[in-house]
């Protein structure tokens, strides 16, 4: 029998635009994502996976309701769209969201004939700040990806935007020598390390379940 909990995930990377041709993205896969999205499905949980662009097999995501977008603006409607119209149990904001933006988008093709091109970027809004926003008893879980970080600077990470963000769960990670770690904080325990990606979306689906 299928629960009637629902839970949103955000999964992949972001693009800001430069011009009407290019734009600013990372270097997110969006894999995180989808081993959660089967961890759930497991625990015959109703998923909603908001997808960053990629090349994804449909077959992975086989039986999770996908939304696909490609520019952060496009995740910021969704995200606010769906805590506001849907009834979340929690959200796994897990996607790496443009940390900047351009102060002015260019509504035309710049030419590829200048000496140089200065682009003046400034932060874009902190969608994981407003994840309980339309929902306070949600439980939110977030994020911190620190390339090249050791244990006690994940943990420090990872507490400092528990508390910033009024999160219950944050995962830390890092690919430090190109291998994976990550930590689960809860503001008073610590799970880890999980070296790698199926490991930690094992520990992290049986936590979030506990609380909703």
């Amino acid at each position: 029998m299928v629960t009637k909990k629902n839970i949103l995930i955000t999964a992949g990377s972001s693009w800001v635009a430069l011009d009407k041709a290019r734009i600013i993205s990372n270097t997110a896969s969006g894999k995180t994502g989808l081993i959660l999205s089967e961890q759930f499905k497991k625990n015959r949980v109703k998923v909603t996976l908001l997808l960053g662009p990629g090349d994804f097999s449909a077959s992975i995501i086989s039986g999770v309701r996908v939304i696909n977008f490609k520019y952060f603006s496009e995740l910021k409607r969704l995200l606010n769209s769906e805590l506001r119209k849907r009834k979340y149990s929690a959200v796994i904001h897990a996607a790496a969201v443009a940390d900047y933006q351009p102060e002015k988008i260019i509504q035309r093709k710049i030419s590829s004939g200048l000496d140089n091109w200065k682009i003046k970027l400034v932060p874009t809004e902190k969608l994981i700040n407003s994840l309980k926003r339309y929902s306070p008893g949600l439980t939110a879980v977030g994020f911190k990806f620190e390339p090249g970080a050791g244990k006690n600077k994940l943990i420090e990470k990872g507490n400092s935007l528990l508390k910033q963000a009024n999160l219950d769960l944050v995962v830390a990670n890092s690919n430090k020598n190109k291998a994976y770690q990550a930590y689960i904080l809860d503001g008073r325990n610590k799970f880890g390390p999980f070296l790698s990606k199926v490991a930690m979306a094992d520990c992290l689906s049986k936590l979030v379940m506990k609380k909703i």
